[in-house]
């Protein structure tokens, strides 16, 4: 235990890195600084390095590496990361076909909001976002903060399949399905970009702490 974090083992072969109970950019700044910073150590028996909002997840084999001496070894090494003081200001541009067909619940987000679908679209477009995270599918990120005025809640009802990349959103997060799954975030759009694809060099569009920008695109037949 540190001041403003502490290291839990999880299992015989995850450790993680904890910092403030809150979803913050700096705190997400921090988590996925420190996360490079124990990829770049390319210690043996070290399997895997995941940032989140606010920790980081070291999976180890426990039969290459000692948990307590990994322990204290990132003690040391927490303790010393530097936050980088920018990020690449380029954000990630994607093309969105919003409401109709590709965005069925477009009209429940702007009754949430009180406002035309139209002044939806506006607002979500008008944003900068950051991808916190990639977690649950193969490439999807957890892109915040949606503006409050459309960041209405999950669907009462899961939808049983989403169709292709659709744009989906609630409360205060937004972010693109890549497998045909269940869903319960709002549908509100879709793009023709995946968010994940083996064909690329790298299969995931997004990493942590990217910037993406959605702009309306025209819908196509």
């Amino acid at each position: 235990m540190t001041d403003d974090f502490h290291i839990v083992p999880a299992g015989d072969a995850t450790v993680i890195v904890e910092f403030a109970e809150r979803i913050d950019v700096a705190i997400n700044a921090r988590a996925i600084a420190v996360a490079d910073a124990v990829r770049a150590l390319a210690q043996p028996g070290i399997r895997d390095v995941v940032p989140t909002f606010r920790s980081v997840a070291v999976y180890f084999d426990p039969l290459r590496t000692e948990q307590d001496r990994l322990m204290e070894r990132l003690i040391d090494l927490v303790s010393k990361v530097a936050v980088p003081s920018s990020v690449d200001p380029t954000p990630i541009r994607i093309p969105v076909q919003y409401g109709g067909e590709f965005g069925p619940d477009l009209p429940a987000v702007a009754q949430f909001a009180g406002a035309s679908e139209s002044d939806v679209v506006a607002h979500h477009t008008s944003t900068t976002y950051r991808v916190f995270m990639l977690g649950v599918l193969p490439g999807f990120a957890y892109i915040r903060i949606v503006d409050a005025r459309i960041a209405a809640p999950r669907r009462p009802m899961t939808r049983l399949s989403m169709t292709s990349c659709p744009l989906v959103l609630t409360s205060a997060q937004t972010g693109i399905y890549p497998l045909e799954t269940p869903g319960g975030w709002q549908l509100i759009g879709r793009t023709a970009v995946k968010p994940f694809d083996l064909a690329r060099s790298d299969a995931c569009l997004f990493k942590a702490g990217d910037l993406v920008q959605f702009f309306a695109a025209a819908h196509h037949s």
